[in-house]
């Protein structure tokens, strides 16, 4: 049985269109806890793991708010586990 899906609230879903955008992203996922957000990215055969993570972070940083706190990394797999904020660090 599959679990509903919540819909990302609006600056969410923009910064994964904005993500996805960038050459080189193969797949990416986003967290929101109170004030942080991680997003994480997994970088296609061509891509530079390093430089796509920058060019991440350059894409959304539009959306960042005062007082927000963003974390980036690369996924590994298609599993990712639950992770608690403060595990983010």
């Amino acid at each position: 049985m599959t679990q509903p899906t919540v819909p990302l609230p609006p600056k969410l879903r923009r910064a994964l269109e904005l993500v996805y955008a960038l050459e080189g992203v193969a797949s990416a996922r986003i967290w929101q806890w109170g004030d942080r957000i991680a997003l994480g990215v997994r970088a296609g055969r061509a891509a530079a793991p390093a430089e796509l993570l920058r060019r991440v972070e350059d894409a959304v940083s539009a959306l960042r708010e005062p007082g927000e706190v963003w974390d980036f990394g690369l996924l590994d797999d298609d599993i990712v586990p639950e992770a608690k904020p403060d595990e983010l660090t």
